[in-house]
């Protein structure tokens, strides 16, 4: 104890020291109380990241009667050519996968087996931008199409049979087609993509080529039904026949 206090003021200020030691804690949870209580708000008032909006597709399409392809950039010989026009008569297009600064670029090619890529001169192509993005879920039977991130056609499907199931991977299109009979089995329009079946060789004398079209029974959507083709409502193929150029991305997912 300090002689210089009267012992008088030293218990009063003992009192006034036990007393502030018992109040403090109630300070403290009440500043806590207040921190939780201004959380929300505050969270509530901090600005939401913005959506990424996944790039565009680049597509190349052939500018020459034939495009060599290489097996790695900088290779003096080709391990193959595709022809342009294609065997349907159409523009051969190609999906880039990779751009290198000297002039190759990596694509995807429609070829067996599915997921090949191979390298070309980029001279031999021009390119253009997709904006356009195509998922098929083969368990939800269901087809979404986004433009930059945002969906603008959701429809059912109806995918390949157990024994000729529908092919997963990343694929994109490559011609379309109207069928003579719109009525028909095809619906009005019909897309190839650059994948193919792989339990079928030859379907109805060609390529078992794995194909989005419409069909004349749409009450066989939402099931697992065709040769591995994805089949869709009339008006919906009608609809990206309009919009989907070909080139466009498309991923068969679980």
């Amino acid at each position: 104890m300090n002689r210089d206090i009267p012992p008088e003021a030293e218990r009063r200020s003992r009192r006034l020291r036990l007393r502030g030691a018992r109040l403090r804690p109630a300070v403290a949870v009440t500043a806590v109380t207040a921190v939780i209580a201004l959380t929300p708000s505050l969270a509530a008032a901090r600005p939401k990241p913005a959506a990424r909006v996944p790039p565009d597709a680049i597509v190349a399409e052939a500018t020459v009667p034939s495009v060599a392809v290489f097996d790695h950039p900088g290779a003096v010989t080709p391990t193959s050519a595709l022809s342009n026009p294609n065997k349907y008569r159409g523009k051969l297009v190609l999906l880039v996968t990779a751009v290198r600064l000297d002039g190759w670029l990596q694509v995807l090619l429609p070829v067996r087996p599915n997921g090949t890529v191979g390298w070309i001169h980029g001279g031999d192509v021009v390119l253009s931008n997709d904006p356009y993005r195509v998922v098929v879920q083969l368990g939800a039977h269901r087809i979404t199409v986004t433009r930059r991130g945002s969906v603008i056609l959701q429809e059912p499907v109806a995918v390949g049979k157990p024994n000729t199931p529908t092919p997963g991977g990343g694929y994109y299109l490559t011609q379309l087609f109207a069928p003579p009979d719109p009525n028909g089995p095809y619906g009005p329009y019909a897309y190839s993509l650059s994948g193919y079946s792989e339990v079928l060789t030859t379907f109805e004398g060609g390529d078992a080529i794995i194909g989005l079209h419409g069909t004349n029974h749409p009450e066989l959507l939402g099931r697992d039904v065709s040769s591995g083709c994805i089949r869709m409502r009339n008006a919906a193929i009608t609809r990206l026949a309009g919009i989907l150029p070909l080139g466009t991305p498309v991923a068969i997912v679980p």
